[in-house]
């Protein structure tokens, strides 16, 4: 059995709903009363019977089961289900990084199909899907009525097909996006240089691949960097989730020691604790986790463990705020059910369930833009200024005036011009992510000095 952090469904196919077998239910718990329990199930018998007779469209037992099987579930929790054995090998192979669909992490909401993430360099990515948009429509079709496996399942189709979404979003009216069906490989950690002396590192999901892919991010940085490499930002945003074991050895990597994560299910010899093992992969560097309201579950006991352990400051907006356990029980020929069976919490014994992690920082996403300072006038710029000897005044030549253009700057080639290492890209938070590492890096220093 895999223990499984993810958000609700995945829009490519890899969530449909429980069976559960005659077997599991004769399983009472705590001297419950087994004769009205078998009254109750020759109430669904006979329900089923009649709408398996009398209802205007025939319909088969294994749909009429399946749907009755869907609504029980669905009435416990956004996250429990039942596989097929179709969809418990997309599943799988989900996990494993590769799969195929649209590439979103999808969760149900007010009747409608709302988006947690959309997955880097997928269809749904790169059509410009956002967190916390709502599908409304499919094909022109209505999402209200149906449940998420049912939406999930008209979201799949064969590579190369395309599909066309009907969004809602906040502060613009409904529009449509048609996106092709795609094979979604999912390479869950990337990186690169920021700024010179900084490692960037993104997990988008946490996949089987996850740690390994991890260690080989941050080999590469101290490769590429080496003596001049001063932190590390771990970003989070829009990861949704994915396998329990992953998110642990995630945050054991830059723990030394301490209690990672707790899960506590039904009863009490459930509970299990998680702890780290000697050894951090930053060697103490410091490190900036970002976060955003699409990050969820595995990348809250992340954020949370670092957090609490004052080994990382959490920098961005609060997280998604899905604080449960998901077991996968593979069925013998049945797929598998997905069933949520316990509640983390942080080493500090927080429960974030509905709650989220509040960041160190808190920093809104905000559109990027550099102010030309080299057009500000300063001190020397004024007629007749002071000069810094204290042995008399700057030479009297014009200068120009607010009103006038200031001179170009020297070409970046010139050896009197040393530009400073830029951000990429417009990232507002990762760019507060590195100016905030810059600041620590100084401190240190001159601590040392």
């Amino acid at each position: 059995m895999k223990r499984f952090l993810g958000v609700a469904a995945i829009a490519f196919g890899t969530t449909a709903f429980a069976f559960l077998s005659s077997p599991i239910v004769a399983q009472q718990s705590g001297g419950a009363n087994t004769s009205e329990t078998y009254r109750q199930l020759n109430l669904f018998g006979e329900i089923f019977e009649r709408v398996r007779a009398d209802f205007v469209e025939k319909q088969t037992d294994e749909e009429l089961i399946e749907a009755a099987i869907n609504g029980m579930l669905t009435s416990l929790d956004p996250h429990s289900g039942y596989m097929n054995s179709k969809t418990f090998r997309d599943m799988q192979v989900q996990t494993r990084g590769e799969f195929g669909g649209l590439g979103i992490e999808v969760t149900m909401e007010q009747g409608f199909v709302k988006v947690v993430s959309p997955i880097d360099d997928t269809p749904a990515a790169r059509a410009g899907l956002k967190p916390g948009d709502f599908i409304t429509h499919l094909d022109g079709e209505q999402i209200q009525g149906l449940t998420l496996n049912e939406a999930v399942e008209k979201m799949r189709g064969p590579v190369g097909s395309a599909i066309k979404l009907t969004i809602r979003r906040e502060g613009r009216e409904a529009f449509d996006v048609s996106i092709k069906r795609d094979v979604v490989r999912i390479q869950s950690v990337r990186s690169r240089v920021e700024a010179g002396n900084f490692g960037y590192i993104r997990i988008t999901t946490f996949n089987e691949q996850t740690d390994a892919g991890l260690k080989r991010a941050v080999d590469t940085i101290k490769k590429d960097v080496g003596a001049k490499l001063q932190g590390y930002v771990l970003d989070l945003r829009n990861n949704p989730g994915g396998l329990l074991d992953q998110a642990v050895a995630v945050s054991d990597a830059f723990l030394d020691k301490g209690e990672i994560v707790s899960t506590r299910g039904r009863r009490t010899d459930d509970a299990t604790r998680y702890n780290a093992k000697a050894g951090d992969l930053a060697e103490g560097l410091p490190i900036i986790v970002l976060i955003n309201a699409g990050s969820a579950s595995a990348s809250e006991i992340v954020a949370g463990a670092l957090q609490d352990h004052r080994r990382a400051v959490v920098l961005g907006t609060k997280s998604f705020g899905k604080g449960s356990v998901q077991t996968i029980i593979p069925l013998p020929g049945n797929g598998a059910i997905r069933l949520t069976t316990a509640r983390y919490y942080t080493p500090s014994g927080r429960s974030i369930q509905a709650k989220g992690i509040e960041p160190d920082i808190d920093v809104p996403a905000q559109r990027f833009e550099t102010v030309d300072e080299a057009r500000k006038r300063r001190e020397g710029d004024l007629r007749g200024a002071f000069s810094n000897t204290g042995q008399g005044r700057v030479d009297t030549t014009p200068r120009p005036s607010t009103d006038s253009p200031a001179p170009a700057a020297p070409p970046a080639s010139s050896p009197t011009a040393e530009a400073a290492p830029q951000v990429s890209g417009e990232d507002y938070q990762l760019a507060r992510a590195v100016d905030l590492l810059r600041g620590i890096a100084l401190y240190q220093q001159r601590m040392v000095n």
